[in-house]
């Protein structure tokens, strides 16, 4: 073991018995072992250039560069961790979301405790939740979706306009302008209290 060199990791100077890999830590371009690469950025698809050692033959010593011959090694690609789950722009909360939470909770006979281990969550945001306090992500909508098998996310609907604008196309409007439908449709303006 004598004449054979290993390859030394950079960044904690261990030896590195299988094939090195090549990473960004904190802006430097290093040759590290595994465990180390986790503390940076592993670089795909480059090759590592390291030494290889040799027993000194005949032929060898005859040619000197053969000696020093480099030999390279492709660095496996590692796999990625898939992403967390996207939000979805198209549903929104549905009206009385609190009121079906706490029917479908109790239809299942569950109380807030026990809800509360079933999907990862406090007891008292429960509660928040069923009184309408607090509004539940998207991703609590869904554990609770799942678990109390109710509807909680809707598609959104766009607001219609019952009002028909006869503006000429380059023309913006204007405050005024929406004021002037408003009491068109039959509202009267609120009268403000002073302050």
């Amino acid at each position: 073991m004598k004449g054979e060199s290993f390859l030394r990791c950079e960044v904690c100077g261990r030896k590195i018995h299988d094939e090195p890999v090549k990473a960004i830590i904190e802006g430097a371009k290093l040759t590290v072992c595994l465990e180390c690469s986790k503390h940076g950025k592993v670089i795909l698809h480059e090759v590592a250039e390291f030494p290889v050692s040799h027993k000194t033959t005949a032929t060898a010593s005859a040619n000197p560069s053969s000696s020093s011959t480099k030999s390279t090694i492709h660095i496996p690609t590692l796999q990625k961790k898939p992403p967390i789950a996207q939000v979805k722009l198209s549903t929104e909360l549905t009206e009385g979301y609190a009121g079906k939470i706490r029917v479908a909770r109790e239809k299942l006979a569950l109380s807030h405790e026990d809800l509360g281990k079933k999907i990862n969550e406090k007891a008292s945001l429960l509660r928040h939740i069923e009184t309408g306090k607090v509004a539940p992500n998207n991703l609590l909508a869904s554990k609770l979706e799942h678990i109390l098998r109710i509807q909680l996310m809707v598609p959104i609907a766009e607001e219609k306009s019952t009002t028909q604008v006869h503006r000429v196309a380059n023309e913006e409007m204007t405050l005024g302008d929406l004021v002037e439908f408003k009491e068109k449709s039959g509202e009267a303006p609120k009268k403000r209290k002073p302050s």
